[in-house]
């Protein structure tokens, strides 16, 4: 087995790692896995959500924003 290490982790952070793998009885190694699994996954589900779900925002929204931003921009002092 090598022996591997992550900078920069304090010890409250790994003590709850540790705990954390107790508790459930599984090793650090296996949760570090699991965690990483889940965090891809729900990263990749998180974005999914935003680019290829309904329209987040309705035409009037949209509208009102591009709005709001125009006229911002054209005040003293935001463009030169």
């Amino acid at each position: 087995m090598e022996i591997k290490s992550i900078k920069g982790i304090d010890s409250q952070t790994w003590n709850t790692f540790k705990a954390t793998a107790i508790k459930n009885n599984i090793r650090m190694s296996m949760l570090l896995k699991l965690m990483l699994s889940e965090f891809n996954k729900n990263s990749k589900t998180f974005w999914d959500n935003i680019l290829n779900d309904d329209e987040n925002l309705t035409e009037k929204e949209a509208n009102d924003i591009e709005k709001i931003t125009s006229n911002i921009r054209k005040e003293k002092g935001f463009r030169i």
